[in-house]
C-alpha cells in the first residue's frame, strides 16, 4: 500500500500535465461562446447533438492549445507568467505534448464528423491549423498584430457551432464570431500592458512596445467601440430580443467605461482591470444571449 502511493501521485500528476497542456480554464468560455449559435441558427437541437458539437468543439480547442505549447515550449521558459507549464518544467517530454495535441485533432475531427459534419469538422480543422501555424509559428514572433489576426482562430466556435445544426454558416455563426474577433485585441493588449516585460525578455512583439502604452489604449477604446456595433446588431437583425439587448447596452457600456478608465489611469493595476472585466464581459454578453433566447 505504502510502495503503491508514490506510483498512484505520479500518474496523477502526469494526468494534471496532460489536461494543463489543454488550458482548461479557458475552454469553457470557448464552449459557452458556441452554445448561442445553435439556438440562433435554427433552433436547438435535440440533446445529443447538442452535446456532441459542444464537445467536438472542446476537445478541437484543447489539441489547438496543446500544439500551442508544444511550439511555444522554448519561449515558455522564458516567460513568468507560462514558466511553471508543463514543458519548461520537463514535468511532459514535448514528444509527449506532440502526440498528446495531434491525438486529440483527430478525436475531435471525428467528433465533429460524426455530430456536426463535414463542414462543421473541416472548420474544427482549419481553427487548429490556423491557431497553430498562423497565429503561433508565423504572426505571434513577427508581427504586433499577433492578437488581431489570431483572433480568428479563438472565435471559430459560433461558425462550427452553425455550420453543425445549420448546415452552412450563416448570420448567426458569423456575427458571433465578429464578436469574439473584436474583443479579443483590447483583451490581450490588456495583459501585453501589465506584462511588457514578460513578453520582451521571450521576445514576442506586442503593441505596447511597438506604439506605446498611450497609443495602446486608446486603441483599445477604439476596438470596444466597434465591438459596440457588433454586439448590437443581433436585435435589429431578428437574431435576439429585448432582453439581450438591454443586458448588451449595459455591459458595453461597462466595457467602454474600463477602457476610458484605463486611458486616465494609465497603470498596471487598471490593466489588469480591463483584463479582468472583459473575460466577465465576454462571458455575461453569451449568457444574455442564451436568456434571451431561453425566455422565448
Amino acid at each position: 500500500m505504502t510502495a503503491a502511493a508514490p506510483a498512484h501521485d505520479a500518474r496523477r500528476s502526469r494526468l494534471w500535465s496532460y489536461a494543463a497542456l489543454t488550458k482548461p480554464r479557458i475552454l469553457p468560455l470557448v464552449i459557452f461562446t458556441g452554445l448561442p449559435a445553435m439556438g440562433m441558427a435554427a433552433g436547438w437541437p435535440d440533446a445529443a447533438t447538442g452535446a456532441g458539437v459542444l464537445l467536438g468543439i472542446a476537445v478541437a480547442a484543447a489539441a489547438a492549445n496543446a500544439l500551442n505549447m508544444y511550439v511555444e515550449r522554448d519561449r515558455d521558459a522564458l516567460m513568468e507568467r507560462t514558466r511553471s507549464r508543463p514543458l519548461p518544467t520537463a514535468r511532459l517530454s514535448p514528444r509527449s505534448a506532440l502526440g498528446f495535441g495531434l491525438a486529440l485533432s483527430v478525436l475531435s475531427t471525428a467528433i465533429l464528423v460524426v455530430w456536426g459534419g463535414a463542414l462543421a469538422a473541416g472548420l474544427g480543422v482549419a481553427s487548429i491549423l490556423f491557431y497553430v501555424f498562423v497565429y503561433t509559428v508565423w504572426l505571434k514572433p513577427r508581427s504586433v498584430y499577433n492578437a488581431v489576426i489570431g483572433g480568428a482562430a479563438g472565435a471559430a466556435a459560433p461558425l462550427i457551432a452553425d455550420a453543425a445544426v445549420n448546415g452552412s454558416v450563416g448570420a448567426p455563426g458569423l456575427l458571433l464570431f465578429s464578436i469574439i474577433f473584436l474583443w479579443q485585441p483590447p483583451h490581450v493588449w490588456a495583459i501585453a500592458l501589465y506584462r511588457r516585460d514578460d513578453y520582451a525578455a521571450a521576445g514576442i512583439p506586442m503593441m505596447p512596445a511597438a506604439v506605446g502604452p498611450e497609443r495602446t489604449r486608446w486603441r483599445m477604446l477604439w476596438y470596444a467601440m466597434g465591438l459596440v456595433v457588433v454586439t448590437l446588431l443581433p436585435a435589429p437583425l431578428g437574431l435576439l430580443g429585448p432582453v439581450y439587448l438591454v443586458a448588451a447596452l449595459g455591459l458595453d457600456a461597462w466595457f467602454l467605461w474600463t477602457c476610458v478608465r484605463l486611458i486616465r489611469e494609465r497603470s498596471d493595476e487598471a490593466a489588469r482591470r480591463t483584463f479582468r472585466v472583459s473575460l466577465a464581459y465576454l462571458a455575461l454578453l453569451y449568457a444574455a444571449m442564451l436568456a434571451d433566447l431561453l425566455a422565448r
